[in-house]
């Protein structure tokens, strides 16, 4: 099988894009082989390995403007300008020459493209030209493209060429189906998430302090302005340790953090290798995930893993990763007095903590385990390859 992807992990210790290598990686135990193509980076050879995972690596524009993969900010890059562009063109006509390569020089039997854009777009090609099966996976960003200029073009076709259209959550299905491209509307999507290996996240202890974790990019979507406006409202004083600085201008963040008096309980730390990560879950009393409308908010799996509870916006696919009173809380979105009150109740009842901590942990491997994931996806490549 050929997977097509714009992040992978560039290093064993880099998290972007890992939840596709952990699918490839779980995939080996159902039989499947999974060869990964994606873009280029700086420093990385043609061809290479992660975690026993054939990858390879395609150049698709001048080295000073290869910015678009790994990034995050594809979608914001296109449109900012006519360099970004031509890069985007480069990265489709490229990936295409190399998938169909690939495709005849690995003998694969499927197509699994990752997000249906760039990686479905290439993949609908290889398919109309050699006639190899294709399930294309939405993960967030790219169900957000569906009503642009780009999406009503050209992911009719991607869907009307995949024998299988999945999306990581509940709610980026919906979003998927609620279109009004006609050829979405004849085909399920199904709802299928992505894999965390549960031996990455050992269970924490059950004793923590009244420390607060957040992780992600720091972008507006993300959310962190509403959890610093909680934290000046609670009566715990917690602090706070920021996963994620630096990858995006954070200055009017820091900003407003010391305005509202914040700054000395506050860690900007940048992003993380995952054992890193692992251990920030493991020693916090609650992660706290204030965006709106995420994908899905693989944190919230990882946290639950560790044992850490989770505090978040009903909003997104984040209702998927828990159950409200059961293994966390959930809060209206843009509630910043409501976030507050949770934040000020687990860090008041540690005990309560720890018992929804207990309960995230057991939903977490029913529904995100690498084995029940895997068994999933290996069923829905093999009806596209029957068929």
């Amino acid at each position: 099988m050929l997977a097509l992807a714009h992040a992978f992990p560039r290093s064993p210790d880099d998290p972007v894009g890992l939840f596709v290598a952990q699918l490839a990686v779980a995939l080996r135990d159902e039989g499947i082989d999974t060869t990964v193509l994606v873009p280029s980076a700086p420093g990385l050879p043609a061809q290479d390995t992660f975690a026993g995972i054939a990858v390879h690596r395609y150049r698709y524009a001048a080295r000073a403007n290869e910015t678009l993969a790994y990034s995050g900010t594809m979608a914001e890059q296109v449109r900012s300008g006519w360099g970004s562009r031509l890069a985007f063109a480069g990265m489709l006509g490229n990936g295409l020459r190399h998938a169909l390569r690939l495709t005849d020089q690995i003998g694969a039997d499927l197509v699994h493209a990752h997000w249906w854009v760039p990686g479905g777009v290439v993949g609908a090609a290889v398919n109309a030209i050699r006639g190899t099966p294709l399930i294309t996976t939405m993960h967030g960003t790219d169900v957000r493209l569906l009503d642009s200029g780009i999406g009503r073009t050209l992911f009719p076709l991607v869907a009307a060429r995949s024998s299988a259209l999945t999306a990581v959550s509940s709610w980026l299905s919906a979003r998927a189906a609620a279109t009004d491209h006609s050829t979405t509307n004849r085909m399920a999507v199904t709802v299928a998430p992505m894999p965390v290996r549960a031996e990455d996240f050992p269970p924490g202890p059950a004793a923590r302090g009244p420390r607060l974790l957040f992780v992600g990019k720091l972008t507006e979507q993300k959310g962190l302005h509403f959890l610093l406006d909680a934290m000046a409202k609670c009566q715990t004083r917690p602090t706070l340790e920021i996963v994620g600085a630096g990858r995006v201008d954070d200055r009017a963040l820091r900003d407003r953090a010391l305005a509202l008096g914040l700054a000395h309980r506050i860690t900007w730390t940048p992003l993380l290798a995952q054992a890193d990560l692992a251990v920030r879950y493991r020693e916090a009393r609650v992660l706290v995930i204030p965006a709106i409308d995420e994908g899905l908010g693989l944190t919230a799996v990882e946290a639950a893993l560790s044992q850490t509870p989770v505090i978040a916006f009903a909003s997104g696919g984040v209702v998927d990763t828990i159950i409200d009173g059961e293994t966390g809380i959930l809060v209206p979105p843009r509630a910043v007095d409501r976030l507050a009150a949770a934040i000020d109740r687990l860090i008041d009842d540690p005990a309560e903590a720890a018992r929804l901590g207990g309960e995230g942990r057991r939903f977490a491997l029913r529904r995100f385990g690498a084995e029940a994931v895997a068994a999933t996806y290996a069923a829905l490549y093999r009806r596209a390859t029957r068929s």
